[in-house]
């Protein structure tokens, strides 16, 4: 690139907001709500279930009705953050997903519960991308985002870790409606602070008008897909309705693809998704989060269990985990990020996460947790912080500000659809490999002691079969991103967004990529 196009003007490369690193502090605070949210409840789950005598048919819900609502609508968040204004957006999502727990913590029944998960997605489709956007608009010196993208990481990746722990306290020690309540004062903390902190960059606002076939089509599209995983874990991948979600889906996207390559202003622009860098992290990061939300089912199965871990017992077992991925985002990738060339951290992150998933293949019922799960866990959380960072950073640099949301928002769908087919997937391989282990090994067992050893024998043969399609499902995450991703060392220079014409003098300052 050209030193005149690092030379570039006060007026399209506004002095960076003074307060933006108080305004993190408030974004992450937001961000490990909405992440820990997505495990916490599955600790209360079994509590909640009988309190409120929600079926086990119905159970399911409890999940789904989230993740229909965020996933389905996490699109539509993310323009409505660039159209409207990402602070204003940022703020009602807190507001919005704290009335909404608060509601899910006073359910007396089902129908409530249900409804409360479903604003609670709602709520979260608009604050989750409208999180990431600030962060992407606000720090634009390669150095500063580095330590900014390490925070906001490390956060993303282990918070669902920090949701099994807190989760287990508030169960065992208080009631399961805390899982809910507790989300209202982490609301209020970060929507107070955002509103006098954050000051979002001029210029930065789409002043489009909203594209609604695009909104319609994507929702219904992605609702479609995540459904079709969700009910695929539940009734099989041979259901009519599973199968029909999934042909609905495919044809509603394509769909919307043709749609948004034609329409003035699209809800997605192309730009967004063809761009071989982006592609290539949403790509790789669904894949990876495919390989972890399954083993988080599965290790806390196995602790619980298998085992017989208390809740509290079973979220601290998660501690190295968290400790990786602080480490491996906030150490390994800060430091690195502005050395060397991100594919040079995702790669070798994701490979070293496999290596610690392949640790996990070798499962027994009396496996040591300090001689096999501590070091697995460790390696696993180093490898997923070290990789995210970079792809977190990378998802939304370069891209227009005016785009910025959709793309944030796509870093999100990318990770909710990777967790619905990672659970469904690797749930089905582990049913089949436990229902196939029993029914070769349950006849030799005379004793009640003994059915009871091969019944959790057959368990852990499940998971362990699961375990080795997550490690190749992240080895082939790492390939992709060495493969795909061909972006170079980020220049501590900024320069202004990649776009130009239409829409350019509303741009502000992101790195330059060194080729």
């Amino acid at each position: 690139m050209s030193e005149t196009a690092r030379s570039v003007p006060d007026a399209s490369a506004p002095a960076p907001d003074p307060g933006r690193w108080k305004a993190l502090v408030f974004i992450a605070l937001a961000q490990l709500m909405v992440v820990l949210d997505a495990t916490i409840v599955n600790i209360a789950l079994p509590s909640a279930q009988q309190d409120l005598g929600i079926s086990d048919g119905n159970r399911q819900w409890v999940v789904t009705a989230y993740a229909l609502a965020f996933g389905g609508l996490l699109l539509f968040g993310g323009r409505i953050a660039d159209l409207w204004g990402r602070k204003r957006t940022f703020v009602l999502g807190l507001a919005g997903f704290a009335a909404a727990s608060a509601l899910g913590g006073a359910a007396t029944n089902e129908a409530m519960m249900f409804g409360s998960r479903a604003l609670q997605g709602v709520f979260g489709a608009l604050l989750a991308p409208a999180a990431l956007s600030l962060l992407a608009v606000m720090f634009t010196d390669a150095k500063e985002r580095a330590k900014a993208f390490g925070i906001y990481g490390a956060i993303a990746g282990g918070g669902g870790a920090v949701g099994l722990i807190l989760g287990g306290f508030l169960t065992e020690y208080l009631d399961w409606r805390w899982t809910f309540f507790v989300n209202i004062p982490f609301a209020v903390v970060a929507a107070a602070g955002a509103w006098f902190v954050i000051r979002e960059p001029e210029g930065s606002r789409n002043r489009s008008p909203l594209d609604i076939p695009g909104v319609i089509l994507s929702t219904l599209g992605l609702v479609a897909l995540v459904y079709g995983f969700t009910r695929a874990e539940s009734e099989g991948w041979s259901d009519s309705v599973t199968i029909g979600m999934f042909v609905g889906s495919a044809v509603l996207l394509a769909a919307f693809v043709f749609v948004e390559a034609r329409v003035k202003a699209p809800l997605l622009p192309l730009r967004v998704l063809t761009e071989r860098n982006r592609g290539g992290v949403y790509l790789s990061l669904g894949l990876a989060i495919i390989g972890m939300f399954g083993l988080f089912l599965f290790l806390t199965y196995y602790l619980q269990i298998v085992k017989g871990y208390s809740p509290v017992k079973t979220g601290f077992a998660f501690l190295p985990m968290i400790v990786g991925m602080i480490v491996g985002s906030t150490q390994i990738g800060t430091r690195l990020m502005t050395r060397v060339a991100p594919r040079l951290l995702m790669g070798p992150g994701f490979l070293v996460a496999a290596v610690g998933m392949l640790m996990l293949t070798q499962l027994e019922i009396d496996s040591s947790y300090a001689a096999l799960l501590l070091p697995a866990m460790l390696l696993l959380g180093l490898g997923m912080g070290t990789a995210f960072m970079p792809a977190m950073s990378l998802a939304t640099q370069g891209v227009e500000p005016r785009d910025s949301g959709v793309a944030s928002a796509m870093v999100n769908t990318s990770q909710q659809v990777g967790g619905a087919i990672g659970t469904a997937l690797l749930n089905t391989i582990a049913a089949s490999a436990t229902t196939s282990y029993i029914a070769d090994h349950i006849r030799s067992a005379t004793s009640p002691t003994q059915q009871q050893v091969v019944q959790l024998e057959g368990m852990v043969q499940g998971y362990t079969s699961a375990i080795w399609v997550a490690v190749g499902i992240l080895v082939l995450a790492a390939v992709i991103a060495v493969t795909f991703i061909n972006a170079g060392r980020p220049d501590t220079a900024a320069v202004t967004g990649s776009g130009s014409g239409e829409g350019a003098e509303d741009e502000v300052a992101v790195p330059v990529i060194a080729h």
